[in-house]
């Protein structure tokens, strides 16, 4: 019996604008594809890294150029997880617009939620009316959403340079943070649980004590993770000087987040515009100067520490306000309407279909029309800033008087970071596309709204 040793292959499959043939290549090992170039007199090989790569997740293509293992061109190649959502917000009410936008980036769903109900209620002003305790429950919701993003950066980082155990540690840590998601929103993503106005309920009794407890067990997971990563001599050498782009690149994209903080920049929305409270808490914006993807990293740890920093005084906050409203008062506007969760979970509880059915019509009345048709918004445009996980997320609400948004769009930060693909590939090796593409951290979800 003989067998037959599997070779490459390279032949010619398209020509561009100027005559230059492209290959396409399979099977093999890279430096025989490119002798197989080079003895057909060409040099230049084209590539298609996805959508079925694994670092990108089967929703975004890279067409790399390549001279050997050496990247010398590089496009990104999106659109595989188009939703429509911002069309689809156009035709539904402003507070089921929650709905749709908590979809799209779908690892931390809690900061678009939170820039939607804040650029509504801007154009209601309302701002000022928003209960203190429901401002403070969207920034312990934000900041542990932070966390879980985080970690889900580390985790598939680490898996997709081989590291199976990064990944396993970190979405174990990430799931005991999904726990409190759902004891207070009763979803573990998608919440829509940051409504304008407020919040969808309170926080259940003892939900305090619990994420105190969920805290020292997500500190405990990280000090592993610092020891999997920081001190790996594998991981430093994949990560140092992988996937470059200084503050002036970072400048000329519009790159923001985690991404601009690693060229030295400390420029976080938080600080620079504060928000729901912010410029009263108490935490760091941690920067490194090494502009590449280790100190990426570093930043993401650090960045989850301060982040329990500020829920740890949020928690404090809860317990001093005490019981109160999550919701502002006027019912115009309150959705649902003093409505409490039945015993499932999701649907209405028993008292308030008694109430509303069995002694005042007027209630009835109101709360269809309210679910049904909305409220009105006084028309205007509004834009509405919030620090997002991956950087600088944007809202920018047109009213034109009606119950539902005439146009919403998102500034995303996933779409504008993802800009910087070729400029931190191009140069380097085809290895290292998998870092630089994985130090982005991107979300096609939020890239493909």
């Amino acid at each position: 019996m003989t067998t037959q040793t599997p070779h490459s292959t390279a032949h010619v499959v398209d020509a561009d604008a100027e005559g230059v043939p492209s290959f396409e290549a399979s099977g093999g090992d890279w430096s025989d594809i490119a002798e197989e170039a080079a003895r057909l007199g060409e040099e230049r090989i084209v590539v298609n890294m996805g959508p079925q790569h694994p670092s990108t997740h089967g929703v975004l293509r890279l067409m790399l150029e390549i001279d050997g293992e050496t990247v010398t061109e590089a496009r990104a190649g999106i659109g595989y997880l188009h939703t429509g959502i911002e069309k689809n917000m156009e035709f539904r009410t402003w507070t089921q617009g929650v709905t749709f936008c908590t979809r799209m980036d779908y690892v931390a769903p809690l900061f678009q939620e939170a820039a939607y109900c804040l650029a509504v209620e801007k154009l209601l002003g309302i701002t000022d009316d928003v209960p203190e305790r429901a401002t403070v429950i969207r920034v312990l919701m934000m900041e542990l959403n932070r966390i879980t993003s985080h970690l889900v950066c580390l985790a598939t980082g680490g898996n997709e340079l081989g590291a199976t155990t990064i990944m396993t540690v970190g979405f174990t840590a990430r799931e005991e943070i999904l726990k409190i998601f759902e004891l207070i929103s009763g979803l573990r993503m998608n919440h829509a649980y940051i409504r304008p106005g407020g919040v969808a309920q309170d926080i259940p009794p003892g939900a305090i004590d619990t994420i105190r407890e969920t805290l020292v067990t997500v500190r405990g997971y990280f000090k592993q993770l610092e020891d999997l990563m920081m001190a790996n001599p594998i991981l430093h050498l994949r990560l140092k000087d992988v996937g470059y782009l200084g503050l002036s690149g970072c400048m000329a994209l519009g790159v923001t987040g985690p991404v601009l903080r690693s060229a030295g920049l400390p420029y976080d929305v938080r600080k620079a515009n504060p928000y729901c409270g912010y410029e009263t808490y108490d935490f760091d914006v941690p920067t490194a100067d090494t502009a590449d993807s280790w100190g990426r990293l570093v930043l993401r740890v650090e960045e989850c520490y301060q982040s329990m920093r500020i829920v740890e005084q949020t928690l404090d906050r809860l317990q001093k306000i005490g019981p109160g409203p999550v919701m502002v008062e006027d019912k115009k506007v309150a959705w649902p309407a003093q409505m409490a969760i039945g015993s499932d979970g999701m649907g209405n509880s028993l008292d308030h279909i008694r109430e509303i059915m069995g002694t005042s019509m007027e209630a009835l009345i109101h709360h269809f029309k309210l679910v049904t048709e909305g409220f009105r918004v006084p028309a205007g445009q509004v834009f509405q800033t919030v620090e997002h996980p991956r950087g600088e997320l944007g809202v920018h609400l047109v009213s034109d008087g009606g119950t539902r948004p005439y146009r919403a769009h998102f500034r995303d930060p996933s779409f504008n970071n993802l800009q910087a693909t070729s400029i931190m590939c191009e140069g380097g090796q085809v290895a290292d596309v998998v870092v630089a593409v994985a130090s982005l951290d991107p979300v096609l979800g939020g890239v493909d709204r």
